[in-house]
């Protein structure tokens, strides 16, 4: 009982000290995060730290956004009921889970079959039905024939490929982490035209590539 009290407080904090004080105010954003609790879904040797402003290390040398970047990603993309998503690195399975919870339909894609397994019990924990996970690589896309309303990419892309703009429906979003380090970037790319895109910078951040993102072909706007 005292240790899931704790949690509950340090859930509060994050929401008050991390979150909102990095310009996420959407309550719908701040309702999911104390909904899904994030320390069900990170590794349990790293569970007493999964509400820290850290990034946590998962297998395969692989590691979650901090909180406030799951946050922010949220709030950006702007996510409704409606919508129909594409996560491109399962990882942990926490923020396919808040990505879940707030739309129609998530897909969710990994290059590591251990993580698309783990998550189908920890989503299962919640009642979270209306996700798709696949095991395979989507550093080129995934599902062709399919336009997404919102897609995130949990790793980084040194350069970004056309094939990802080009999976949006009109005015779709896409939250991509460009460049390589000591500089990478968080942008919002829409949808707004047949052969148009908005870029949007958001903020400077750093994650692990892509398995296979140092193939990627560049992108023209």
């Amino acid at each position: 009982m005292n240790a899931e009290m704790n949690f509950d407080r340090a859930r509060h904090n994050m929401i008050e000290q991390q979150i909102r004080t990095w310009e996420v105010l959407d309550q719908r954003v701040l309702d999911l995060l104390d909904e899904i609790h994030r320390e069900d879904f990170v590794p349990v040797t790293y569970r007493n730290l999964a509400l820290a402003d850290i990034q946590i290390p998962l297998p395969h040398g692989q590691v979650t956004m901090t909180p406030k970047v799951e946050a922010r990603l949220l709030q950006v993309v702007d996510i409704q009921k409606s919508d129909n998503v594409l996560e491109v690195g399962t990882g942990c399975a926490y923020l396919t889970a808040l990505l879940a919870r707030a739309s129609s339909r998530v897909v969710s894609v990994d290059i590591f079959g251990e993580f698309p397994r783990q998550a189908a019990e920890k989503l299962s924990r919640y009642r979270i039905n209306n996700i798709i996970l696949e095991h395979g690589d989507a550093i080129n896309g995934w599902d062709k024939q399919k336009n997404f309303d919102v897609i995130v990419l949990t790793g980084s892309l040194p350069v970004l490929p056309s094939c990802f703009q080009q999976q949006l429906a009109p005015m779709g979003r896409l939250f991509v982490i460009t460049g390589s380090l000591p500089v990478m970037e968080a942008e919002l790319i829409t949808r707004i035209g047949k052969n148009e895109w908005r870029r949007e910078s958001l903020f400077e951040t750093f994650i692990p590539p892509l398995i296979g993102a140092n193939l990627a072909d560049t992108f023209d706007f």
